[in-house]
């Protein structure tokens, strides 16, 4: 019996081969280069927070990560999600936590980091981590000095329960702000305004009934630290 002839590959056959190692070499240049420059990325953006965090809680020297699970308070290391940042002066007192929080700009996400502080139950500023909003516009929330003296002292109390803020933080109208909840948004720059008091409202009606109760727990820590 003859042995089956093969059939010789077609033109088309060839190139599906091609094209398909093609795409498998590019797939390993991609995982690798996002393997040579995670370390970097990372790196970075552990200095960013770093600078951000002297910025947002005025005063502070040392910091500690933790994170809350279910009702409890735990160590967090850099890679974990919801992290807080408490912020101690020289002599060791708690001076505030920050946080990091997020929503869709213009142009896309905003991410901020902002501290709050427990003695006046308030948000006393916010840095912007990463953006892409338009130059000149959206960008003002980074550097406007009328934009940024509504964190200040933003006021983030809780209602009587303990379990939500007692008035959601809101953006408003440029000039029409009334209340130390509102956000007194920049003119021409309403969408990315708006997108910082979400943020920060977001995270703020999550993280802070988490952890009022858990603030003298910070404190002990930290003394026995």
């Amino acid at each position: 019996m003859n042995a089956p002839t093969l059939q010789p590959r077609t033109p088309a056959t060839a190139m599906l081969v091609v094209l398909g190692g093609i795409a498998m070499l590019s797939g390993l240049l991609v995982v690798l280069a996002a393997q040579l420059t995670a370390p970097r990325i990372a790196e970075n953006q552990r200095q960013a927070i770093e600078r951000a965090l002297v910025k947002v809680i005025p005063g502070s020297v040392t910091y500690r990560r933790y994170k809350v699970e279910e009702g409890r308070l735990l160590p967090a290391g850099e890679a974990d999600d919801d992290i807080l940042y408490a912020g101690y002066d020289d002599r060791g007192r708690l001076l505030g936590i920050a946080a990091r929080a997020a929503a869709q700009g213009y142009a896309d996400m905003i991410y901020l980091l902002y501290g709050y502080d427990p003695g006046c139950e308030c948000i006393r500023g916010i840095q912007v981590l990463k953006l892409a909003e338009t130059p000149g516009l959206g960008d003002k929330i980074m550097k406007d000095p009328d934009f940024l003296k509504n964190f200040e002292a933003l006021d983030a109390r809780l209602d009587a329960a303990g379990t939500a803020l007692l008035n959601p933080i809101v953006t408003v109208k440029h000039g029409s702000k009334r209340n130390p909840w509102e956000i007194d948004a920049i003119s021409g720059a309403t969408i990315s305004s708006r997108a910082v008091g979400k943020a920060l409202n977001r995270s703020a009606q999550k993280l802070l009934p988490a952890i009022h109760p858990l603030l003298q727990q910070i404190h002990r820590l930290e003394e026995k630290g």
